[in-house]
């Protein structure tokens, strides 16, 4: 580490005991100890925080995941943010592998886009930089008015299939819908493999469908358009029945996504794939939010194995599902950091990345 600066301080918060494992991890890489800290609930659940340590000149990187109580998370974030801005820090990034709210990112009938809320409070709060990790949409970068660094987990899962998989020759990439085919693209081509794209499940709830720009008036009026103009309306998608593009037939299939939360599709995915005649599914995803019942309807299913990495707590769903596997990421967040400190170019972590990926 280049220690010509003012200093570096490593802070976690108390979301979840993952969250303080994830800064030991970075810290011992780096060659550092963790701040000293202390993040606490009132009896009034209000969240208090106490930097114990001078903070002044010296840059600053707060580690948060993200827990089930995603808003306290939230909370902890910003208010550490807060009180390290208050204490004169030279600089303080956030160090967020899963983004909250990544999933409102665009606006749905008369809803709201909350990712952009939550990125103008990060700002707010004193954030100058943020790096995390595969945006649900690449396009939540343009919602923050400071750099953001959105690094890729697709190198440590491509290395999980390479390593733990034997016979990945035999396999192929799918897609468990159209919206999902870039990224399987984007596996298929590193590792040499076909691609298979399902399509025609269920109506998912990011589609066009629920956009909020299909809503026609509820009453026709004649005052400002000519009675003459009638404005035609859109026709409404119908889905076709489930169909595989591709063939899975004696192969291993591995379905590829960013999010694996409610697992409802990736179940029925799995049983479509069956029924082509894939012999073992995987399912490789970044964030592994698996909520409510998600790991007994996966150790209940077709699904071989779920991979996902450690941006997201998932221990008690280990527990309760032999199947999750866990993939660290922890070396790719700790080069970061100590890239930006010493001021050096982030290129790297990205090389033989796309526009697409």
């Amino acid at each position: 580490m280049n220690h010509t600066k003012g200093g570096l301080v490593i802070f976690t918060a108390n979301s979840h005991p993952s969250s303080r494992e994830m800064g030991k991890r970075i810290a011992e890489r780096l060659g550092v100890e963790l701040g000293q800290l202390q993040v606490y609930q009132e009896a009034n659940r209000e969240t208090r925080v106490q930097i114990q340590e001078s903070v002044r000149g010296k840059d600053v990187f707060v580690i948060q995941t993200m827990s089930k109580d995603v808003n306290t998370s939230i909370m902890e974030m910003l208010i550490m943010v807060y009180a390290c801005r208050t204490s004169c820090a030279r600089s303080i990034t956030g160090v967020l592998p899963y983004f909250p709210y990544s999933k409102q990112c665009k606006m749905r009938k008369r809803g709201s886009i909350v990712t952009k809320l939550i990125a103008s409070m990060m700002c707010k709060a004193g954030l100058t930089h943020l790096i995390t990790m595969d945006l649900h949409q690449k396009e939540i970068q343009g919602f923050f008015n400071i750099p953001v660094d959105n690094l890729r987990a697709s190198p440590f899962l491509l290395q999980y299939i390479q390593e733990e998989i034997p016979d990945y020759r035999n396999a192929v990439i799918v897609a468990k819908s159209p919206a999902s085919a870039k990224r399987a693209q984007s596996f298929a081509e590193r590792l040499r493999l076909g691609i298979a794209v399902i399509h025609g499940e269920a109506q998912d709830a990011e589609s066009d469908q629920v956009d909020g720009r299909h809503s026609p008036p509820t009453v026709k009026t004649t005052g400002a358009i000519h009675p003459s103009m009638e404005i035609p309306l859109l026709i409404p998608k119908e889905k076709p029945p489930i169909t595989v593009v591709g063939d899975v037939g004696g192969r291993i299939a591995i379905i590829v996504d960013d999010i694996i939360d409610d697992v409802d599709s990736f179940v029925a995915a799995a049983e479509t794939l069956k029924e082509r005649g894939a012999y073992k599914i995987f399912v490789m995803a970044t964030h592994g939010l698996l909520s409510s019942e998600a790991p007994r309807f996966i150790e209940e299913s077709a699904i071989d194995e779920v991979v996902v990495t450690n941006t997201i707590p998932h221990e008690l769903q280990k527990l309760q599902c032999p199947k999750i596997k866990t993939v660290d990421i922890s070396m790719i967040l700790s080069e970061a950091i100590r890239r930006i400190y010493n001021g050096e170019s982030m290129s790297y972590l990205f090389r033989n990345i796309g526009v697409d990926d």
